[in-house]
């Protein structure tokens, strides 16, 4: 990925980071210059006496930049030891006009994020915050702020930040390079300049679900009644039990509420559920999807999306189910070793993964760096079980039967074959097209987006304070 790109995805993090202490800065009204250098009007918000007089430094459209972004965005960077290629004085109100731009397209095609999407990307800052500080305590004391506070400071800015990805995304959707656009890029640079390519695997997996015993599931659809008939009666809401109970990280700190969404994005039991609701004030019947149990309020239809709350329960597996899988799975392997069959028609017939059961067991993920899907993983990419067992066998080999956590959350046995393991190595185009077409096809998707940019800026009203007239800017056409 090129540099612009990288640059611009850690402004993104930045942003994120820098948004609570720029609301908390703010959280005292203040007079708001205009940003002229000479006698500058104000705009007047009832501000105390004695607070801070902040400066609109640049306008894009009609939205303002802050003198305290600007300087909040710095002090954030260098907290986390970010190094600018050039003066940040003039790359930070730059980039923060760029994503204003984005926002703005955004606003125009009607790119949308769903409340789902917000959360979950909320809910990973907060766990990295927590990482990186220590706990949740020393990040509460450190923000003076409560983990509750902290996520709805992030909510706007991370949606923001969502919307400008999928802005960007719209954006180069539609570029493709050739063989002979790759060739023609790298037949010029020397071979230390070629991409290096980190170790990889292939990887092919079978799983089996562990029978869940029907005590079980009557014990899960017992508390969802429970749940029903407490809101029923007026006793609570519908979105205080889902933030008390529900399973699902994404909506439940929501109230269990889901953004506007179309049938084609549910799973098709819990849409054929959810678009049959006519009254928010009844809630569904018990539902079953491959993620758990679930009921469903309505809270209103448009057109031809729902938006809904649900919570979800999840029925635990018991040990001795997971043992009784793991038996099965060690008896598959002993038929796979004796030649009965391949590990691949095993997985065809016997896997209870639906993801990857049509491809003959073997893994795949979406590559959003290069929007593409690979069956080569960095081991990073893979999930954490998988990794740890995979780390030490040998191409060829079949693992023993382990636990996991899959994709949809629930608790399966697998075990897996190491197709092939790929040493880090020098890019080759004859080994590796895929990486290098996927290295010009970034070249050229940056080129895309810089070039739209500078075009954006020629047909937006942009003002900025005489001083950053003469810094060096990444894109052409902002003073005017």
């Amino acid at each position: 990925m090129n540099k612009g790109y990288k640059l611009f995805s850690g402004f993104i993090f930045l942003l994120l980071m820098a948004g609570m202490t720029a609301k908390a800065g703010r959280s005292t009204t203040r007079n708001v210059s205009d940003g002229k250098d000479s006698t500058a009007q104000t705009k007047e918000y009832n501000v105390p006496e004695g607070s801070v007089v902040d400066e609109v430094i640049w306008v894009v459209g009609d939205q303002p930049i802050l003198k305290s972004d600007v300087e909040n965005m710095r002090a954030q960077a260098e907290m986390e030891g970010m190094k600018w290629d050039g003066d940040p004085d003039c790359i930070i109100p730059e980039q923060l006009a760029v994503q204003k731009l984005y926002l703005h397209q955004a606003e125009l095609d009607s790119i949308e994020v769903t409340e789902g999407e917000v959360s979950t990307r909320v809910e990973q800052q907060i766990n990295y915050m927590i990482n990186v500080i220590g706990s949740r305590e020393k990040l509460e004391e450190y923000h003076k702020k409560s983990v509750t506070q902290l996520r709805q400071e992030l909510h706007d800015d991370v949606k923001n930040s969502q919307l400008i990805e999928k802005m960007r995304q719209k954006l180069v959707e539609n570029i493709a390079v050739t063989p002979s656009d790759v060739r023609r890029y790298f037949e010029k640079l020397p071979e230390d300049s070629l991409p290096f390519v980190p170790t990889s695997v292939e990887v092919e997996i079978i799983t089996r679900q562990p029978k869940i015993a029907q005590e079980e599931v009557n014990r899960v659809k017992g508390l969802l009644r429970e749940y029903t008939d407490r809101v029923t009666k007026g006793e609570t809401s519908f979105a205080t039990l889902a933030r008390l109970y529900s399973e699902d990280p994404g909506s439940a700190r929501a109230g269990g509420e889901m953004d506007y969404v179309g049938r084609g994005m549910l799973d098709p039991a819990f849409a054929g559920v959810a678009f049959n609701l006519t009254d928010p004030k009844k809630i569904s019947k018990i539902v079953e999807t491959e993620f758990g149990y679930h009921i469903i309020q309505l809270i209103d239809k448009r057109g031809d999306k729902i938006k809904v709350r649900h919570i979800l329960l999840k029925p635990r597996v018991a040990q001795s189910a997971i043992e009784e899988a793991k038996l099965r799975l060690d008896s598959i392997a002993t038929d796979i070793r004796a030649g009965k069959f391949s590990f691949e028609e095993a997985a065809s017939f016997l896997s209870d993964d639906k993801d990857t059961r049509s491809n003959r067991g073997l893994m795949a993920y979406n590559d959003v760096q290069n929007q593409s899907m690979t069956s080569k993983f960095e081991m990073k990419n893979l999930p954490s079980e998988i990794a740890l067992v995979v780390d030490t066998m040998k191409v060829g080999e079949i693992s023993a039967p382990f636990e996991m956590v899959n994709a949809k959350g629930k608790k399966v046995v697998a075990m897996v074959k190491l197709r092939n393991r790929i040493a880090g190595h020098r890019a080759k185009i004859t080994e590796d097209y895929q990486v290098m077409q996927n290295v010009v096809l970034a070249h050229e998707r940056q080129k895309k987006l810089h070039d739209w940019v500078v075009d954006k800026i020629k047909h937006i009203y942009v003002t900025m304070s005489d001083r950053y007239k003469g810094c060096k800017f990444e894109y052409q056409g902002w003073v005017k």
